[in-house]
């Protein structure tokens, strides 16, 4: 009998102990698990996606055919030529809007490969989707606004874009899971368009303020401010980004188109050149360096 009740007792020991052991193990593997978890792949996992790659195309059709790129009016020309090439000291020479072309492309590439299976599940690309095509949406909306000939608001539209991108570049912080595709479609992408957007912002009030009668923004000495003002951004967004070089190569991109912009015309001045050209130099210099040593760190983690 005694035999005939230990049985039991033993069984149930050995019973609890494997039953106890199972959980002990399941907060582990939670511990283990990505805390951010990606949506579900299905009817839920499609429907962003397929919203941000048709509102990227719509707002890429609406910009091209508002800038005048397939006739009409170009943005130069529009609300009456406020944003041409000799309206400010600190106005980009025609060439540097050739950026643009680059940016389309990789918003095109972008929405196609954000439908892939691996970035519909990433958590990353979850957080990034609406941003990325709200950053589309208004790009559209700040060359209507110039094309109506408002440049107050579009001025103010320009900040929100601005305001997406910078948020932008913080949710790209997170891991990548999507490698060197994802690196150039997004990362590059929302860096050169971050980039470019801080050196239009400038250029934007400084012509709706000269619109207006604010003739202090006309003087070289403003415009001299206007180059720095964009030069210490960039470095800003090196730092703050850990690094990345996208956007200080936009920014340099735009100062240099300054800079050449300054060597003839209505404020054509050596002052503006040579502040345009150390200042590239510096942003470069930053970039150059802050890429070096995000690289060492990877490597020492590696």
């Amino acid at each position: 009998m005694r035999s005939h009740r230990s049985t039991p007792a033993s069984d149930s020991t050995s019973t609890d102990t494997g039953a106890s052991a199972t959980p002990a193990a399941a907060p582990g593997a939670t511990r283990d698990a990505d805390p951010a978890p990606a949506p579900a792949p299905g009817a839920a996992g499609w429907a962003l996606p397929i919203i941000t790659v048709l509102g990227v195309a719509a707002a890429i059709g609406a910009a091209f055919i508002g800038s005048g790129a397939l006739g009409g009016t170009p943005i130069s020309e529009a609300a009456g030529g406020a944003l041409s090439a000799d309206a400010t000291p600190i106005a980009p020479a025609g060439a540097a809007f050739s950026i643009w072309s680059v940016i389309y492309l990789g918003l095109a590439g972008y929405a196609l490969w954000q439908l892939t299976p691996g970035a519909r599940r990433s958590p990353r690309q979850h957080a990034v989707r609406p941003w990325a095509l709200a950053s589309a949406l208004l790009n559209a909306a700040w060359i209507w606004t110039v094309q109506l000939g408002w440049l107050a608001v579009s001025v103010l539209v320009i900040i929100a874009l601005l305001a997406v991108l910078i948020r932008l570049m913080f949710l790209l912080g997170a891991p990548r899971t999507g490698g060197l595709v994802e690196t150039v479609l997004a990362d590059g992408t929302f860096g050169l368009y971050l980039g470019w957007v801080t050196v239009a912002f400038l250029a934007n009030t400084y012509a709706w303020l000269a619109d207006a009668g604010v003739d202090v923004v006309t003087r070289i000495q403003m415009g001299v401010v206007g180059i720095v003002v964009a030069a210490a951004i960039a470095v800003a967004t090196i730092l703050l980004s850990g690094g990345r070089v996208a956007p200080a190569l936009a920014t340099s991109w735009g100062i240099a188109w300054v800079a050449a912009g300054r060597t003839e015309g209505a404020y054509e001045s050596p002052e503006l050149v040579w502040t345009g050209v150390f200042a590239v130099v510096g942003v470069l210099t930053v970039a150059a360096g802050a890429l070096r040593q995000r690289t060492a760190a990877e490597r020492t983690a590696a």
